[in-house]
């Protein structure tokens, strides 16, 4: 029985997923290290309901042992963090034993991948059809009540035009995400000029800043252009900076009528280029911080969409600093505004081939 026992306890180990097996009176014969770090009140000899306060699983684990076959049961542990398994368990003879071998599988990724799937699908669904139930209504009122009144037409189609913007600018947000994500194990090895591309882009935000009353000042190096080189996609990280300052000139401006400012800021910090986006608005509230990366997450749903917002923003910037093996860190108290930091690694200097 010993000699048994030493080969389960040694076949078991050898397995990567948590494993138990079980002998008469449900009592504990073997476990894998898999299985003790999961159970950590897990002794042999112990019985599996000291162990398990799971109904399906014990009762599954009966019917084998009492010569049923092969089952398959899910536990749902809530404590001390909430994870799936799957456990099947399988019948076993041994010296004329009859044991029940439990192999548990971790489903709770997969579970939570699911669900973030369902998600992304429900609330990719709301955010297009808002804006495509407007366009319908406002064409069936065109073609209708609305044919031969030209003051309503011109008020009508200049709504009609922004709601198409904003499907638009969801749809193209939606693809640029997916483009990266499907990338995203793939490192760019093009060199970049971070420098470069953020003066591009405020040449670019300059006139929006200046409607919202927002002054851009920019501290970045001037002697060294070569300073802040990166091995990365060009496109990608524009479309980082873009989101980043354009987000702080929708969000962190003062009250209206006064004059607002934001800090973008350029450096070299050893091996990385940091670029940080600093704005002294109403700042974010601590318990949106760790969701704001969250695909159609806002922090005022509203205010958002007024903005012309997709809440696909920070997610992509997200996942093209991932690509680029950077990091990004968020920092904000209410009342005080906001700063993005974003780090990349710096090209080696016997690398770059401009």
């Amino acid at each position: 029985m010993a000699e048994v026992v030493n080969l389960l306890e040694a076949f078991v180990e050898a397995l990567p997923e948590p494993v138990l097996v079980i002998g008469r009176q449900q009592r504990i014969v073997a476990a894998n290290s898999a299985a003790r770090a999961l159970f950590p009140a897990l002794r042999v000899q112990n019985t599996l309901p000291f162990v398990l306060r799971a109904p399906d699983v014990l009762e599954a684990t009966a019917r084998v042992l009492a010569g049923g076959p092969a089952t398959l049961t899910m536990l749902h542990e809530r404590v001390p963090v909430e994870r799936l398994f799957q456990v099947h368990a399988a019948p076993f003879l041994a010296a004329g034993e009859a044991y029940a071998v439990l192999t548990l599988r971790d489903l709770t990724d997969a579970r939570r991948v699911e669900r973030m799937r369902v998600d992304f699908i429900a609330n990719a669904s709301h955010e297009l059809r808002t804006p495509l139930a407007s366009l319908l209504g406002f064409i069936e009122t065109l073609q209708g009540a609305a044919r031969e009144d030209s003051v309503a037409r011109e008020r009508f189609l200049a709504i009609m035009r922004d709601q198409g913007r904003r499907m638009a600018r969801l749809i193209d947000d939606l693809l640029s995400l997916s483009k990266v994500e499907q990338q995203e194990h793939v490192r760019p090895q093009t060199p970049v000029d971070l420098v470069e591309v953020v003066r591009h882009c405020i040449d670019g935000l300059t006139p929006m800043a200046q409607e919202s009353g927002v002054h851009l000042h920019l501290d970045a190096p001037m002697d060294t252009p070569m300073s802040l080189i990166l091995a990365g996609d060009r496109d990608e990280l524009l479309r980082v900076a873009e989101n980043l300052i354009e987000n702080a000139i929708k969000y962190g401006a003062g009250p209206a009528g006064s004059q607002s400012r934001i800090d973008i800021a350029l450096q070299a910090q050893g091996s990385l280029a940091r670029l940080t986006v600093r704005d002294f608005g109403p700042g974010i509230p601590a318990e949106h911080l760790p969701r704001l990366t969250e695909r159609f997450y806002r922090v005022d749903a509203g205010a958002s969409r007024a903005k012309g917002g997709t809440g696909l923003g920070l997610a992509l910037v997200k996942h093209v600093v991932a690509r680029h093996r950077g990091t990004l860190k968020i920092a904000s108290q209410p009342g005080q505004g906001a700063e993005f930091i974003v780090e990349f690694p710096l090209l080696v200097p016997e690398k770059v081939v401009l």
